[in-house]
């Protein structure tokens, strides 16, 4: 197996690159016929690995990209789950090459969607090119590929195409690989995912942009509104002032969380990694907690107003915003969504209305670590790293783990060979070629592992 994999490297490593220039941006429209061309270049390549009925399955939005082998009727089946659409890339300026231009520069490829999740869906394409032609064994499992082109924005079509395909998709577990690890000498496997909340918010005042001078002092400006109704939802402490938000939050207890801080950790590499004086969030939490198995809130974007060159005084007629929550065990995206909607519309002052739009959420998810498919993955870490990794809580979201649960009965197991580091969702998101190549070497033991377990 090293062998092949040694031998092909290059050649990998290319065909990835020529993906990752395809800008298969979801969120976008104008880059709707890129998005396409992203699952056609990954069907093409899924057949010439030996993978059997692949198909282009049409869904109201983009399409998931399918196929399979059937190693036997007795086989154990593994479902792999993973995202060919990617972030936009904006601000381009921000960038060191061109996004869409792919670099490896100091062990590592440079581009939009290199770590999240083409990179990593790679990974599985290779292994398992790797699986049939490294002359050691072939594929011990029944494999199905299911590679969706809406993650980025909320899998709007996932749940209907698996709900209409729920014996096509038929498996005993899933493996997904679009999370990371601690570092490259410290394995680790994700057991857990917050859920998310994610809403859009307009503040609006007068019915139409005003002058500041013949206006200012009269009106209720709906930038200043804004500002301070965001500004309210935190308190001294960082908790969020959302009545009942934190109801149902699963708390740790001491022993749960003195466990926690056993996996390594360094406050001044985390605090230095993104050029910060200080660390903050919740009183009393450290900050691998604030951003694992604590729930927040944070604004993603805000605009209004004028902001081109130069001067323009006005007193605009609207505010903006985007905020996300992400949630923990109990909490559910349901139940948070109501709590914002109504906290958000009670603390507008007088002389604006507010319209609050939920856009995509999802729900909270805690994998079991005692599984078969689980002790499967550790193995194989341990077996490709020389270390057993450790169990961690990621502090993102992927919704359709829950809804896998729900829809098909399934855990799932999150292999993601990604870095904290890696900028995903930021301009100059960058995946270690080793992290790349230890991908493809350690997946294959994941099936061996698994299909010889009892």
């Amino acid at each position: 197996m090293a062998n092949y994999l040694s031998d092909n490297q290059t050649r990998f490593l290319d065909e990835l690159i020529d993906w990752l220039r395809i800008p298969s941006v979801s969120a976008d429209p104008k880059f709707h016929n890129d998005v396409l061309r992203a699952a056609d270049y990954l069907k093409v390549r899924l057949e010439e690995a030996g993978v059997q009925n692949v198909e282009i399955c049409p869904t109201a939005g983009n399409p998931i990209v399918y196929g399979e082998y059937i190693a036997g009727p007795e086989a154990k089946t593994v479902l792999v789950y993973g995202h060919y659409d990617v972030q936009p890339a904006d601000p381009y300026e921000l960038w060191t090459s061109p996004p869409f231009e792919p670099v490896i520069k100091d062990e590592k490829i440079y581009a939009r969607g290199a770590c999240d999740d083409k990179g990593q869906v790679y990974m599985h394409v290779k292994a398992f090119e790797m699986m049939m032609r490294d002359g050691q064994g072939g594929v011990p499992c029944n494999i199905k590929f299911m590679f969706e082109g809406e993650e980025e924005i909320g899998s709007n079509n996932l749940e209907i195409f698996v709900k209409a395909n729920k014996e096509k998709l038929k498996a005993d577990v899933i493996l997904i690989s679009d999370t990371g690890m601690l570092a490259n000498d410290v394995p680790s496997i994700e057991v857990g995912l917050r859920g998310l909340s994610y809403h859009e918010v307009t503040v609006t005042g007068p019915n139409r942009d005003l002058h500041s001078g013949l206006y200012g002092g009269a009106v209720q400006n709906p930038i200043n509104a804004l500002c301070e109704m965001i500004a309210s939802l935190h308190d001294e402490n960082g908790h969020i002032t959302i009545p009942g938000f934190y109801d149902n939050v699963d708390e740790l207890s001491a022993d749960e969380r003195a466990e926690m801080a056993k996996a390594p950790f360094s406050e001044e590499e985390f605090k230095n990694s993104i050029g910060l004086p200080d660390s903050y969030g919740e009183k009393g939490y450290s900050s691998m907690e604030r951003t694992s198995i604590r729930p927040t809130l944070d604004v993603n974007g805000i605009w209004g107003g004028y902001t081109g060159e130069g001067a323009k005084t006005v007193i605009a007629s609207q505010a903006h915003a985007k905020i996300s929550m992400r949630l923990v065990p109990h909490q559910t995206s349901a139940e948070i969504t109501a709590l914002f909607h109504k906290h958000f519309a009670s603390i507008a002052p007088q002389g604006v209305t507010v319209e609050v739009r939920p856009h995509h959420g999802g729900e909270p998810v805690v994998t079991p670590t005692n599984s078969v498919a689980y002790k499967a993955a550790a193995d194989a870490m341990e077996t490709t790293f020389g270390k057993r990794p450790v169990p961690t809580r990621g502090g993102g979201s992927i919704p359709i783990v829950a809804m896998f649960k729900s829809e098909l009965g399934l855990d799932t197991v999150l292999l993601g060979f990604g870095l904290d580091s890696d900028a995903i969702h930021s301009p100059n998101e960058h995946f270690g070629v080793f992290n790349f190549l230890k991908g493809i070497e350690t997946i294959p033991y994941f099936y061996r592992n698994y299909a010889a377990a009892e």
